[in-house]
């Protein structure tokens, strides 16, 4: 098993994946933000679904969900359906329009890292490609289990007795 040093220079590369995330976020169409960018995705790779269900899968407030959910929906990207099993809820699905969107995205993406690592053998992209995955899965299913992190211990403090002599009469 990997040593304490290992762990904190693995937390440390994983903060600076902002950075990776961000140049992604860089080359999003303006009318297509992060988080419709994730709306399609998941539209994409999971198919229809409720719109609890994305919530969940996109680890956000029901209120986020629906503010993306509009925007993508305002754009005609996705369709909201009756849900036959409960006519209260809708079901979330991808237009042709949508599908578009989500295929341009697609190729920016990997212009992108095609760019970025243009010097990278293609073991070494699917190294990484099977180390991220194996990640993931150590994590499971984060949105839903709590890990419980242990507190630092306290310091250990010795405790000394004092005593006290008295000078012997005479």
């Amino acid at each position: 098993m990997a040593g304490q040093a290992q762990f904190e220079e693995l937390a440390r590369q994983l903060s600076a994946i902002g950075a990776v995330k961000r140049d992604m976020g860089r080359i999003l169409p303006s009318d297509c933000p992060a988080g419709s960018a994730a709306v399609l995705t998941l539209l994409g790779r999971h198919g229809d679904m409720r719109m609890s269900k994305l919530a969940e899968l996109l680890a956000v407030d029901m209120s986020v969900t629906s503010r993306h959910v509009a925007h993508v929906a305002a754009r005609g990207w996705i369709e909201r359906l009756p849900d036959p099993a409960d006519k209260r809820s809708r079901i979330l699905r991808l237009t042709p329009v949508g599908v578009d969107r989500l295929d341009d995205l697609y190729r920016r993406t990997t212009h992108l890292f095609a760019e970025r690592l243009s010097d990278w053998t293609d073991d070494e992209v699917g190294q990484l490609i099977r180390l991220m995955t194996r990640l993931r899965d150590s994590f499971g299913d984060c949105r839903t289990s709590a890990v419980r992190i242990p507190e630092p211990a306290a310091p250990v403090v010795e405790e000394t007795t004092l005593t006290t002599r008295t000078p012997a009469s005479t």
